[in-house]
């Protein structure tokens, strides 16, 4: 479904991508795992279009989308949930998802969408006319992966859900993110709690210093002695 081919990302003379290579078949969810500054939001941000490559190719369904524009993208099936989740603050819950929708005609499809994102995230019904900057941390990350299913993408890419909530909310997101997935939708997940992100992936790459150093299914990954030291604290 997504193919990343050798591609270099620069910010400024920075190299951040080093010639990085990964695919995420259909139906999976794809983790990567590695430090901060280890590339990850960067690789995230180029397939999205926020960001272009200096070399190398990112094909999504046989097609190029290399330095394509980010609603170019959105519009072809991609969705981007940002680190710091990223919510409109001066907008209601409702607002934000609508403009998850922005691209879409459909107004059915959109209604059924609703339903669906409030069936997953019960407490975002609750606040449906509350802004967005008054929810909890927890609640705006729900709020930011809602939005984002609004434009009902084949490949949803997600940075960093669990950041800064509490032990409790991470279950619930990740149980969440693997509903998601078993109704059909495509995942590359980019999280610093490798163990929860293991848990719930097929496969996964690991990111150093902009290079992947390792890659295999997840049960691999967590028998690396490798992973284990660096990551998993040594369990």
């Amino acid at each position: 479904m997504l193919k990343v081919d050798g591609i270099d990302v620069f910010y400024g003379n920075i190299h951040a991508l080093k010639g990085v290579s990964l695919e995420v078949n259909k139906g999976e969810i794809v983790t990567l795992i590695g430090a901060n500054g280890a590339g990850k939001t960067t690789l995230l941000k180029t397939i999205s279009g926020l960001l272009r490559p200096k070399n190398g190719d990112i094909v999504y369904e046989g097609a190029s989308i290399a330095g394509k524009a980010a609603q170019t993208i959105v519009k072809q099936g991609i969705s981007h949930v940002p680190e710091g989740r990223r919510v409109f603050a001066n907008m209601t819950v409702e607002e934000n998802l609508e403009l998850g929708a922005f691209l879409r005609k459909d107004k059915e499809g959109i209604q059924q969408d609703f339903a669906k994102v409030f069936q997953l995230f019960p407490r975002l019904e609750e606040r449906r006319k509350q802004l967005a900057g008054t929810l909890s941390g927890g609640e705006q990350q729900m709020l930011a992966i809602g939005r984002a299913l609004m434009a009902r993408p084949k490949l949803l890419l997600l940075d960093e859900p669990s950041m800064g909530l509490a032990p409790l909310l991470v279950k619930t997101i990740f149980r969440i993110i693997q509903e998601i997935n078993e109704s059909g939708t495509t995942i590359l997940l980019v999280e610093q709690n490798a163990h929860m992100a293991l848990s719930i992936a097929h496969r996964a790459y690991v990111l150093e210093s902009g290079r992947v150093v390792l890659s295999g299914t997840a049960s691999e990954l967590q028998a690396s002695e490798q992973v284990k030291q660096a990551y998993l604290g040594g369990h």
